[in-house]
């Protein structure tokens, strides 16, 4: 068994060589899970600590860094682009070039599976007027770009791609980019924070419009770095994001906390297998990230959260989790930019459930790794799972679940954990027919869960 994670290990880089040999994994049923532990950081900070490091003055210092491929591959980035990015003992430390003074890559900029760093990446160097290339493997080559580049356009931007926006792709600049106020369309945090670090290098003043609110990590990191920043929230909740452009940032000290996505999945096998008990401690608490936290204790989770503090404006803790006896729910639509990374997990978990789950708004999950709706209503089919895709929605009917099943995950990490999950506490063993990709997101994924009494084999 302690054999199947090394070599998931020593894959690590097969998803940046765009082919990979597959090592799938079976999970068995367990009597309990118990422990405490503790998840790797958030990725999303991650992705924007580099980033922001590398147009600061002076040397950022960060901590918690999620070392996976993703984050790993913003990093190269940021090295093409001409900023010193090391690891000395725990700490990462970017040395900046300054707000503007990016550098010409030399090579182009290959993001692996990080769609987040990648479209980020797309902002930050629009205000360049040199070209820069990003690659990407297959999975990423085939996720369209549209969204992010369609308003990075109107600075000025050319773009040369592949067919519908897609990798690989080659932008270049404007001599004099434009500063532009754009209206999100779609609640997207990489869409809004591709634009607000667009504007860090165009001289006034570019405003993001943002009808639902989604992640504000950009936000809560420009302000911290220094940026000229301004926030204004309408009455009816619309958020009008303003950035100066053309100011300088400064380093900074980055604590990064631990991600609530990775951490999703051992709260929900804590949920759903018999007599267990485990606490995931240094969760990112921000409340636009919460949204499985506060679906689960709709559902009945015997959920506490303890030790409440802040770290670099955020909100972190430390969540229990006991098995509970989980009841349907209906998810509306609007708590989706809140959890839509969760849906796997929660649909695994409403597997579980009495009654009928029914998560409304899934839109967005037809344009992630895969078509990640459709993918996940298939693998619970395949263990025995009644439920209902819908166009953008999903209805899950729970009860005793037979598993027994084996999952195609798509080279979507999110699917081949959430379903490892199920493993756990169905009749029979789930299989997945891959986890190199797990190594994208969440590396310690396998013997995290062994430590808490999961039967990988």
């Amino acid at each position: 068994m302690a054999n199947s994670s090394h070599n998931s290990g020593d894959n690590a880089g097969a998803s940046h060589g765009h082919d990979h040999t597959p090592v799938p994994l079976q999970s068995g049923p367990v009597n309990n899970l118990s422990g405490t532990v503790s998840v790797p950081g958030d990725k999303s900070i991650s992705h924007r600590s580099l980033l922001l490091g590398a147009i600061a003055d002076g040397q950022t210092r960060i901590t918690g860094l999620l070392e996976a491929d993703d984050v790993m591959a913003t990093a190269n980035a940021m090295r093409g682009l001409g900023a010193k990015v090391e690891k000395v003992d725990d700490e990462w430390r970017v040395d900046g070039m300054g707000n503007g003074a990016l550098l010409e890559p030399e090579a182009p900029l290959d993001f692996g599976n990080a769609g987040t760093g990648s479209r980020l990446c797309m902002g930050l160097v629009t205000g360049y007027d040199f070209p820069v290339k990003f690659i990407g493997d297959a999975s990423l080559s085939s996720r369209p770009m549209g969204r992010v580049l369609n308003p990075l356009r109107e600075t000025g931007l050319q773009v040369e791609s592949a067919e519908g926006d897609r990798l690989p792709l080659t932008i270049h600049g404007a001599p004099l980019p434009v500063p532009i106020t754009y209206r999100v369309p779609v609640a997207s945090a990489q869409v809004k924070s591709a634009v607000l670090l667009a504007g860090l290098n165009i001289a006034g003043k570019t405003t993001v419009i943002e009808p639902v609110m989604t992640r504000d990590h950009t936000e809560k990191m420009l302000a911290g770095f220094g940026a000229e920043i301004s926030i204004k929230t309408d009455d009816d909740g619309t958020r009008h994001i303003t950035v100066t452009g053309q100011q300088p940032l400064q380093a900074q000290q980055v604590t990064v906390p631990g991600d609530p996505s990775s951490s999703s999945f051992a709260i929900v096998a804590g949920l759903i297998v018999p007599g267990s008990d485990i606490t995931v401690k240094n969760v990112l608490l921000n409340p636009t990230r919460t949204g499985l936290f506060d679906t689960l204790v709709e559902m009945g989770a015997d959920l506490t959260i303890s030790n409440r503090r802040q770290s670099g404006g955020e909100d972190i803790g430390d969540i229990r989790v006991r098995s509970s006896n989980l009841r349907g729910v209906t998810v509306p639509a609007e708590r989706a930019p809140s959890m839509i990374d969760e849906y796997p997990v929660l649909a695994v978990a409403a597997s579980f459930a009495q009654g009928e789950t029914h998560m409304q708004g899934l839109d967005e999950l037809r344009v992630k790794e895969c078509d990640r709706l459709a993918v996940t209503a298939r693998a619970l089919e395949a263990n025995g799972v009644d439920c209902t895709e819908g166009e953008d929605d999903l209805k899950v009917r729970g009860g005793t679940v037979n598993g027994g099943g084996s999952v195609e995950t798509h080279l979507d990490h999110r699917i081949a954990m959430s379903f490892l999950v199920m493993g756990m506490a169905a009749q029979e063993p789930v299989s997945v027919d891959d986890t190199v990709m797990i190594n994208t997101s969440f590396r310690e994924f396998v013997p995290l869960m062994k430590s808490l009494g999961a039967d990988f084999n």
